[in-house]
């Protein structure tokens, strides 16, 4: 069974939730105290064992190309940066329409060629603190099982409700054999709570899945092409260990912000919180 080495980062997106900043910035580029959403997406495939990234992009998102390029700054944050660049080869390709995660996940047929790959979606940022990244869960797991896998979790009903959610097959400890993905289900309609939030393995055999998979609204899914893969190779989800930050919502940006704020200045940010907390309920 060939290596989960490559990874693709669909990042073309108009960031539309957080205008009008993203005029100027790009959603996948907004700091996360002092790194962009994109770096943590791309230092996870990097600890899990990734080693070429191609992110998807528009002709607006040049910045992000400029971003993840090699110079010679000697800060530590810079350091950081470089360090990646040297573990992770970058490349970049252009979505022209807004037609669909799946058709940017068919931009990279040529770059992943015959080898079973990982999508990470660029709005979301997945924390394991103290345990394996997101990403080298799901690759264990398709290691076990040569199969699609799907990062999930359980979220409540009215959450669950903006994402795909998992028909369910037999379960094993955190696999579960995925019979469908239902892209966001009416309540009337939901198999289960299980959702699909951002991390994928894929087998070559998606894209002619893509090519099967229907359209919604001019645009393909990639939840809808995973479906279609697993009426004819099978498919599993996986029920991953880790704190996920959606950051396509300001809400999430904020938590992503707090808590990994309280990570990096500890003790100082802590009472700085809890003094603003303090004042609220006077």
């Amino acid at each position: 069974m060939m290596k989960v080495r490559k990874a693709v980062i669909p990042a073309a997106g108009h960031g539309t939730r957080f205008l009008p900043v993203t005029k100027a910035v790009p959603k996948e580029m907004l700091a996360i105290i002092d790194a962009p959403a994109l770096q943590y997406i791309a230092q996870e495939a990097a600890d899990s064992g990734i080693e070429d990234i191609l992110v998807v992009i528009n002709r607006k998102k040049e910045s992000i190309r400029d971003y993840f390029t090699k110079d010679d700054l000697a800060c530590d944050a810079e350091r950081t940066l470089n360090a990646l660049l040297e573990k992770v080869r970058f490349s970049f390709v252009y979505q022209e329409d807004a037609t669909g995660t799946a058709k940017a996940v068919e931009l990279a047929r040529d770059f992943t060629g015959e080898e079973p790959f990982a999508v990470m979606y660029g709005d979301d940022v997945i924390v394991n603190r103290g345990g394996a990244p997101c990403l080298a869960q799901l690759i264990e797991a398709y290691n076990g099982t040569g199969k699609s896998i799907v990062g999930v979790q359980e979220r409540p009903p009215e959450e669950a409700a903006k994402y795909a959610v998992v028909k369910k097959g037999k379960t094993q400890g955190r696999l579960t054999e995925l019979c469908d993905l239902i892209e966001k289900p009416q309540p009337q309609d939901m198999p289960s709570t299980l959702s699909s939030l951002g991390r994928y393995i894929l087998t070559p055999g998606i894209y002619s899945a893509i090519e099967r998979a229907p359209s919604f609204r001019g645009e393909k899914y990639l939840t809808h092409a995973v479906a279609e893969l697993a009426k004819t190779e099978g498919a599993y989800a996986y029920e991953f260990e880790g704190r996920r930050y959606d950051l396509g919502d300001k809400f999430g940006f904020l938590q992503a912000n707090v808590e990994l704020g309280l990570d990096r200045f500890g003790k100082k940010a802590a009472e700085y919180i809890k003094a603003v907390a303090a004042g609220l309920e006077e």
